[in-house]
């Protein structure tokens, strides 16, 4: 089993099959339009940007999980993303990436991935922390996505490289996507 077993739903509900990504290296993230990481998806359009015409894709799901941090319709997402970051890449429907009620491609994820903690150097790391101690202190058991922006690297096979959790800036993946490329 790997992500090309998965079928997502795309913005506009229809079903998308990512065997269609086969033989693209591949980054799924979690994303959010009213979080502290926000400002991620500049970085992440610079990397579709740099990385697209070499086979590299970026594949966002918008998750109101955290804290009700991305409201609003698909529309309303896709326009905040589009005139704030100016992102291309395809954002699909706003889905749970946690718990029970996650969508089958982030069950898969979680199951195959361990949680290896923050990276407290950066800036939002420690308020993160904190409100999770505070208002979600079952977010930080096991190995579920904690926060929005939590990214998945795959290769062309469609097997999951690495994970990387919110703390970790899209701009540090790079030379990780590099390698596969």
């Amino acid at each position: 089993m790997n992500v090309y077993d998965f079928i997502v739903k795309t913005g506009s509900g229809e079903d998308k099959s990512l065997a269609d990504y086969r033989g693209k290296v591949l980054l799924i993230v979690n994303l959010a339009t009213k979080c502290g990481f926000t400002p991620q998806l500049k970085e992440l359009q610079e990397l579709y940007d740099t990385y697209k015409n070499r086979g590299f894709e970026i594949l966002g799901f918008p998750s109101d999980q955290f804290a009700n941090q991305s409201p609003g319709t698909h529309d309303e997402i896709m326009q905040f993303c589009k005139l704030n970051y100016g992102v291309t890449f395809p954002v699909f429907a706003k889905g749970d990436v946690r718990d029970e009620t996650a969508q089958p491609l982030y069950k898969y994820l979680t199951e195959q991935t361990k949680f290896a903690g923050f990276d407290m150097s950066h800036p939002v790391a420690q308020p993160l922390v904190d409100v999770l101690n505070e208002e979600f202190p079952d977010y930080l058991k096991g190995d579920g996505i904690k926060w929005n922006f939590t990214k998945f690297l795959i290769d062309r096979e469609g097997n999951i490289v690495a994970r990387f959790e919110p703390t970790t800036l899209p701009s540090a993946i790079a030379k990780e996507i590099e390698k596969l490329l």
